[in-house]
């Protein structure tokens, strides 16, 4: 599993500098590089909470929306063989392929796929 922090539906990446001692990370999914770090782990939780409160409240200064927009579109490179077998099985189930791989993503991920 990654080391990550949630707060506010947003999602922080972790990760430790042997040679700074510290941890550091930066908010995911979103349009800038926002940063935060810390040398505890208490210390990066809180500062990661204070980083997207002031991100979120800088944004709503600016008059923009602060998250990144998916498009809901991804392409993925599975292989021949497992392209083939994934393409079987929705026949099998009578679903399209995207059908069948959004429904293993909701399954997965426990979101909803309507």
């Amino acid at each position: 599993m990654a080391n990550v922090l949630t707060y506010k539906d947003y999602i922080g990446s972790v990760e430790y500098s042997h040679e700074d001692r510290c941890f550091f990370g930066k908010i995911e999914f979103i349009n800038d590089l926002i940063t935060f770090e810390a040398t505890t782990v208490d210390d990066l939780e809180k500062n990661f909470q204070e980083t997207v409160d002031d991100y979120i409240l800088t944004c709503k200064q600016l008059g923009r929306k602060p998250q990144k927009q998916f498009t809901g579109i991804f392409n993925i490179r599975p292989g021949i063989e497992l392209h083939m077998a994934a393409a079987r099985k929705a026949m099998e189930v009578g679903v399209s392929l995207n059908a069948y791989i959004k429904s293993l993503i909701a399954k997965d991920t426990h979101v909803s796929t309507n």
